[in-house]
C-alpha cells in the first residue's frame, strides 16, 4: 500500500465519529444538514468513506447538524479534537475565563 491508499482524511474519521456520538443514522444527519431525503443516507455514506468530499458549504451545515465547529471535522490530532469539542460547549463566560487562565 502507498502513502496515499494508506492515508485517512480526519474529516472522515471525525464525521464518523461525531455521528455515531450523536446516535444519528447517515439518512438523518443528511436531512438535519438540509440535504435532500432521498440522497442524504447515500450522499453522507460517500463522505464517511472518503469517496467524495463535500464542499465548505456542505461541511457548514453537516458541522452545524453536528453541533460541532468545522475545525473539529478536520483535527488530526484526538487530543486537540476533543479539546474542540469540548471547547465549543462551554459558555462564552466559561470561554473567556478558560483562555484567560491559559495566559
Amino acid at each position: 500500500m502507498t502513502q496515499k491508499e494508506n492515508y485517512q482524511s480526519p474529516f472522515t474519521k471525525r464525521l464518523k465519529e461525531a455521528r455515531k456520538e450523536t446516535g444519528l443514522s447517515q439518512k438523518q444527519l443528511g436531512i438535519n444538514a438540509g440535504f435532500d431525503e432521498f440522497s442524504s443516507s447515500a450522499r453522507m455514506n460517500q463522505y464517511e468513506r472518503g469517496k467524495h468530499t463535500p464542499d465548505y458549504l456542505a461541511i457548514k451545515q453537516i458541522s452545524t447538524a453536528l453541533n460541532l465547529p468545522t475545525a473539529y471535522l478536520f483535527t488530526e490530532e484526538d487530543d486537540l479534537a476533543e479539546l474542540i469539542k469540548k471547547y465549543s460547549r462551554l459558555s462564552a463566560k466559561e470561554k473567556k475565563a478558560l483562555l484567560k487562565s491559559l495566559d
